[in-house]
């Protein structure tokens, strides 16, 4: 999908569609040691060197923050369910980076005081929209790449193994 298209989706949600929470799930790569394959990432920020905030907004903005309200949601309902999670920063890429030619290098662009644990296309946006209309927005994200221990899921694990991830996000709306 991509920060575009969900710029658009989320933004037409909010501002035309009365939607007020958004739960944005979806896949990523994980970059830490102590992830691996279809473990939980709860963002709390996202940062890009896109220029999604500008193009829209005129507004020079690399980092956004999650909607804490709704995290604190997902985070005690993962602690019912006992879904375990591992919250953080992701960056919020414009391509994939299992495909990106040299991903340190990337990785080394990063401003040094954002500790990035995983890598999506979509979080940036989706937060940006939600601050910009004054509504709120989640991420929740199941590792399908793990670039520290270089493994891939399957696609059928792809197809199989979200199930947490989509239960968490299922159970957390019904309180929100």
């Amino acid at each position: 999908m991509g920060m575009p298209s969900m710029g658009i989706y989320s933004y037409e949600l909010y501002k035309y569609f009365g939607v007020e929470k958004i739960i944005r799930i979806g896949s990523c790569g994980s970059y830490p040691e102590d992830l691996h394959l279809l473990d939980l990432i709860l963002v709390d920020k996202t940062y890009t060197e896109g220029n999604y905030a500008l193009t829209l907004n005129n507004e020079n903005v690399h980092i956004e923050k999650a909607s804490e309200e709704i995290n604190k949601v997902i985070e005690n309902t993962a602690n019912k369910l006992n879904i375990k999670y591992k919250k953080g920063t992701t960056i919020c890429s414009e391509c994939f980076d299992l495909y990106m030619t040299d991903l340190n290098q990337m990785l080394d662009r990063v401003p040094k005081d954002i500790k990035p644990i995983g890598c999506e296309m979509e979080a940036f946006a989706l937060f940006y929209n939600a601050k910009l209309l004054n509504k709120q927005a989640a991420c929740l994200l199941t590792v399908v790449d793990d670039h520290y221990h270089k493994g891939q899921s399957t696609i059928e694990e792809r197809e199989t193994a979200l199930n947490n991830m989509i239960e968490l996000a299922l159970e957390s709306a019904t309180i929100l």
